[in-house]
């Protein structure tokens, strides 16, 4: 049997267009860069941490809190350069293909803004962390690889945008988040603000794709879901990195991150994080229930 081709991407995009056009900044201009940040103030909101609401949040010196939300800020803006890379690679790949002419536009901006984030994010490491962690190993896509086309394509799209739907949680909380200095506030602020395009049309893209691959071939359906579901856990587990801990002064790295990815507490902040996407994952048919 022959392989068929996934269908052409058509929608709607004159509005993210529109607003990525009028909402143009230069980021190189921007930004107001301090020499320094406080020594007392945190890099990330306290109740984003890893350890907030848990016993060993409250074992720490206030010292080590303050250098822990210093490291998990510098992991989290590592995970998005990483992150915002892979994802650069995957668009480039598709941009100027058939299937994606109709939307080639808004990629182009999509690539343009996504660099630029991943110039200021690595500015905020270098300057203030003198560090970026290294990305981390990715989650394998072997349990996928036998589907069909249409089904891989989506798979790299909804990674994508699970990707950016956890980052934008992030983002949203901080950049209102008056105990941060101003510069971590604007660097979240703007993200967040050119996030909410890509999420847009993130979403868009993926329930497309969905509708060809329930279409065609339903029984995969269940599959993505299963995959979907794994690259959430995944993705939350990138952001307890015990390089993080350790550089923040805090002993037993990797039994400390087993405890906490372990506690009550961060299974609920897990879930808050992942509400929104999945919520969206049910109602497009790829949540959780569908793999029970």
């Amino acid at each position: 049997m022959a392989v068929r081709e996934i269908e052409p991407v058509v929608l709607d995009l004159d509005r993210l267009e529109n607003l990525a056009e009028s909402g143009y900044y230069n980021p190189y201009t921007m930004f107001d860069w301090p020499e320094s940040i406080g020594p007392e103030m945190p890099w990330m909101s306290e109740s984003l941490t890893t350890l907030a609401g848990t016993p060993m949040w409250d074992e720490l010196t206030r010292e080590q809190q303050i250098a822990l939300t210093r490291f998990e800020a510098v992991n989290f803006f590592s995970l998005n350069i990483h992150g915002i890379r892979e994802l650069m690679s995957e668009v480039m790949m598709r941009i100027h293909e058939r299937t994606y002419a109709d939307v080639s536009e808004f990629l182009h901006h999509f690539i343009g803004e996504e660099n630029e984030h991943m110039w200021f994010f690595a500015q905020f490491c270098l300057r203030y962390g003198g560090k970026l962690y290294p990305a981390q190993p990715t989650l394998k896509a072997d349990s996928v690889d036998h589907l069909s086309p249409v089904a891989r394509e989506l798979i790299v799209f909804a990674r994508i945008l699970i990707f950016e739907e956890i980052v934008d949680y992030f983002n949203a909380h901080m950049a209102t988040d008056q105990s941060l200095p101003p510069i971590a506030r604007e660097i979240n602020r703007v993200h967040h603000q050119d996030e909410s395009r890509h999420v847009a049309f993130g979403r868009m893209i993926f329930t497309h794709l969905l509708g060809q691959v329930a279409e065609r071939d339903p029984d995969e359906v269940p599959v993505v879901a299963e995959y979907l579901e794994s690259y959430l856990k995944y993705s939350i587990s990138t952001l307890y990195n015990p390089a993080a801990y350790r550089d923040a002064g805090i002993p037993d790295a990797l039994a400390l991150r087993r405890r906490a990815m372990a506690h009550p507490a961060r299974a609920e902040a897990h879930d808050q994080v992942l509400k929104r996407t999945r919520k969206f994952l049910t109602k497009a048919g790829v949540g959780r229930e569908v793999i029970k």
